[in-house]
């Protein structure tokens, strides 16, 4: 019977009526202590688990979270779910995840799915920048916050790092190490990611007095290879547009980036310094660590985690459209050469 018992079942091992478990089960409900007491060990004996589909339908509520993100192997994402999940699962949520692979259409089957299953809430981190997958959630006024790349939609809750702020303190720490030429891999071109990390490039440039190089600027899709083959580009331009310096702004294109510098039988920082994005220095006997720029990933997770809590329980009020963009910070790793040091600081 273990495993299988029901309320009624209880009920006739303990002589008392079927609403009287339920309510002892349920410790919102008005029952003797000691009553209350003896059901649940009577619910554990037995093994009862609570039917959840149907607390669901009488609540209005399942319970769930879902998180669908380009690419769940990405520590970024995995960071952000964490400090998510740590706040959600103090008041009961359950945290559900999709990978969309960086596709526009698996990420709008995903969330026809989860929309279908009536989830709670939605945190995206979408690839269609026109935000246009989450339009059921956000018909159904269904709590819905971006992360990651920002939709055009004026009334979306958007949580994510200062990513323009976050070129700046890469480009002004090249500069402040005496570079001059610097180049940089960058996302998609139609990614607020890309749009803005490239932004933030630009202005620090230009408020140091340097000119920047079109050259110089190569895209990628945040993938590995994608970063290698950049900056095999970067590299072939080199022999005639000069650079000392590679800011690259995705933990895996850093990577691919590094490969392709090595395998061209260049070092790293003696030939060509670099600044990654992201990148989790956490093992302390890597033979080199990385200078990176560092998002608060956990931070984010729990700011999306207080929104939502915040939008569930005050469904009416409250303003809507909040964007917030925390603030970025770098690593100083061994991956740049200091030319020469700078008066100002950067960073």
């Amino acid at each position: 019977m273990k495993g299988n018992s029901t309320l009624k079942y209880i009920a006739q091992q303990m002589g008392i009526s079927v609403s009287t478990v339920s309510r002892a089960l349920n410790e919102k409900s008005v029952v003797k202590e000691e009553t209350r007491k003896k059901v649940q060990e009577m619910a554990k004996k037995y093994g009862y688990v609570p039917n959840e589909v149907a607390r669901s339908l009488q609540k209005s509520s399942t319970e769930t979270i879902a998180v669908v993100l380009p690419d769940i192997s990405e520590t970024f994402f995995a960071r952000i779910v964490k400090g998510l999940e740590n706040v959600m699962m103090q008041h009961g949520y359950m945290i559900i995840l999709a990978d969309t692979r960086e596709r526009a259409d698996k990420e709008s089957q995903y969330i026809e799915m989860l929309y279908r299953r009536r989830v709670d809430a939605l945190v995206l981190a979408t690839v269609d920048c026109s935000g246009a997958s989450a339009t059921p959630f956000l018909e159904s006024g269904t709590p819905v916050v971006f992360i990651d790349n920002i939709p055009d939609i004026v009334s979306a809750d958007v949580i994510t790092v200062d990513n323009i702020a976050a070129s700046k303190v890469a480009t002004k720490y090249l500069l402040s190490a005496g570079h001059r030429k610097i180049a940089v891999i960058l996302g998609s071109k139609t990614e607020t990611t890309g749009i803005e990390r490239l932004e933030g490039y630009r202005q620090a440039l230009y408020a140091s007095g340097e000119e920047v190089d079109e050259e110089l600027i190569e895209y990628g899709d945040y993938k590995m290879e994608s970063g290698y083959e950049a900056m095999k580009r970067l590299l072939e331009k080199r022999r005639e547009t000069a650079f000392s310096a590679v800011y690259v702004t995705s933990e895996k294109m850093t990577y691919g980036a590094i490969r392709a510098i090595r395998e061209a039988g260049l070092t790293i920082p003696g030939d060509l310094s670099l600044v990654g994005f992201d990148i989790h220095n956490l093992m302390d006997d890597r033979p080199q660590m990385i200078t990176t720029v560092c998002q608060p990933e956990e931070a984010i997770g729990k700011k999306v985690g207080e929104l939502l809590l915040d939008r569930l329980k005050n469904e009416e009020n409250g303003q809507k459209g909040i964007k917030m963009r925390l603030s970025p910070f770098i690593y100083e790793g061994d991956t740049v050469k200091r030319i020469h040091e700078t008066e100002s600081k950067y960073c």
